[in-house]
């Protein structure tokens, strides 16, 4: 996530802001123009914003605010049509099912929980891959355990994304990772996995890279379900194999999965990097002479190969992980790659540069 400044006094914002607290403007990200707007309200028109500034070569901008911007449960700072015609922004919509919001633990649950999942939009906006560049859109369903229910699945169906709600709590959430002995669960993890799924159907299955995914992930036929019991009967020490050719142990479950968990990495990668690329990060490893470049955004520059790529966020992830450590941390960035991931990383990064060309070239 890049930083954001507010366009009316210039002040560090942060994606999730609704006030500046330097100047004190109403805040508000705007879909549309990627874009974090400081707004005031229409003297014309009700229920209607203004930006209070115009970047260059942008016009000012009119918008409503998403009818979730007061809910406790949402506390959504995204912006809507200004016709009037969605009373709820692009990330609210996609949004099916809620928890009971009469608990008040769902509240703070499903408000960790739908942060997360703008975060993730804004990534794939990024990469051109949503609703606004002419895409179908995933829908979430976010659910919580009842007593007498079977415990609810995270998981992806036919275009639905499940999420226990239980996995914003940070001790239940630790719990698991220590039990699957993960290195890394995270809620936006969570969802960047499953939208993995999605967009496997969007963007490999029955076109020209599904063969291609056969020849480095392996068939996807192979009957899923048995795949899944043959994974969690081997237990964590009967997966010690994986990381010549995966970028976790539950990659080597299914192909499927495999994909899943390269195309989060893949999404956390060029997320640090725009982070890194916006703070204009410049890197000199200890005991080398030269500095690499400033890290380049990838989000601006999608002819950037990926094998650059690479270069630069090796040294940044070392650089975070020493960070963390200096604050009693543990590793945010606890991986290595091998070089099978890698190019498994590198074909997913093929696929989606390729569809970003093709949208650059129909606008």
């Amino acid at each position: 996530m890049r930083a954001f400044t507010c366009d009316h006094c210039g002040h560090v914002v942060f994606f999730e802001n609704t006030t500046c607290i330097h100047c004190q403007s109403t805040l508000a990200f705007v879909p549309e123009l990627m874009r974090m707007a400081a707004l005031s309200p229409s003297t014309t028109q009700e229920d209607v914003w203004v930006s209070t500034s115009q970047p260059q070569g942008q016009a000012q901008a009119h918008v409503r605010m998403c009818l979730n911007r007061n809910n406790q449960g949402a506390a959504c700072n995204f912006t809507t049509a200004l016709d009037g015609s969605q009373p709820y922004c692009v990330s609210c919509r996609q949004t099916r099912w809620l928890p009971n919001l009469n608990n008040p633990r769902n509240l703070l649950r499903t408000s960790k929980v739908e942060n997360a999942k703008r975060y993730l939009f804004y990534t794939l906006a990024c990469l051109k891959l949503t609703s606004l560049h002419g895409l179908r859109a995933p829908i979430f369903d976010f659910l919580e355990d009842l007593p007498g229910h079977l415990p609810i699945m995270t998981g992806h169906l036919n275009g639905t994304i499940t999420l226990n709600v239980a996995e914003a709590d940070d001790d239940e959430r630790a719990r698991r990772r220590l039990a699957m002995f993960e290195p890394y669960r995270t809620l936006l993890g969570h969802l960047r996995h499953e939208s993995g799924h999605f967009f496997w159907d969007v963007l490999i299955d029955d076109t020209q890279w599904l063969q291609p995914f056969r020849r480095l992930f392996g068939d996807e036929r192979q009957d899923y379900n048995l795949a899944l019991q043959h994974h969690y009967a081997r237990g964590p020490l009967g997966t010690v194999d994986w990381d010549p050719h995966h970028v976790s142990a539950y990659a080597l479950a299914h192909p499927w999965e495999d994909w899943a968990e390269t195309w989060a990495h893949y999404l956390h990668m060029m997320d640090l990097m725009e982070t890194a690329a916006s703070y204009h990060v410049q890197l000199r490893l200890p005991g080398h002479l030269a500095s690499w470049p400033p890290i380049d955004d990838p989000f601006a520059n999608p002819q950037l190969a990926f094998e650059h790529i690479l270069q630069q966020c090796v040294p940044l992830t070392l650089m975070l992980n020493s960070l963390t450590r200096s604050l009693g941390q543990s590793d945010a960035y606890p991986f290595a790659l091998s070089t099978g991931a890698v190019a498994k990383l590198k074909f997913i990064h093929e696929v989606v540069t390729a569809h970003r060309l093709q949208i650059a070239q129909q606008s």
